[in-house]
């Protein structure tokens, strides 16, 4: 019984190190966000708002502000970003996907591991477009 804990308690261990410490291919994860319509969705959110480099700029700024959250690929000048966005105490990592299109910009928020987000990605982006007022 007692080898049976530790095996748990190592296998938790791990799953918790391998969350924070999987790497982040761009390849995988700095891809088009393909947004046709404003969707929510169990493990993100797609939205598209008016906006040109300008705005994407402000964005960006906006988005480096949040707690726990880097570039993962991309810059604004390039016209495609892809944030990281860590949770507090597990480190559970989200991406978020900007890309400027013509008309407006495009943005993916979506989690890595599990099926459900909780609306956490929808909520993050929520606040980041009601700071520049592009909210719905």
């Amino acid at each position: 019984m007692r080898i049976f804990f530790w095996l748990v308690l190592l296998a938790v261990i791990g799953g918790l190190a391998w969350i924070r410490l999987a790497p982040s291919d761009p390849a995988v994860w700095h891809v088009d966000p393909k947004v046709t319509a404003a969707q929510d969705l169990a493990g993100g959110v797609r939205r598209r708002i008016p906006g040109d480099e300008t705005t994407f700029e402000a964005l960006h700024r906006i988005i480096l502000e949040t707690p726990r959250t880097e570039v993962l690929a991309g810059s604004p000048s390039e016209g495609r970003v892809t944030y990281i966005t860590r949770s507090m105490w597990f480190g559970f990592p989200d991406y978020t996907t900007v890309q400027l299109e013509d008309d407006g910009l495009e943005i993916y928020g979506r989690l890595r591991f599990g099926q459900s987000d909780q609306g956490v990605n929808r909520a993050r982006v929520e606040g980041w477009l009601d700071r520049i007022g592009a909210a719905d």
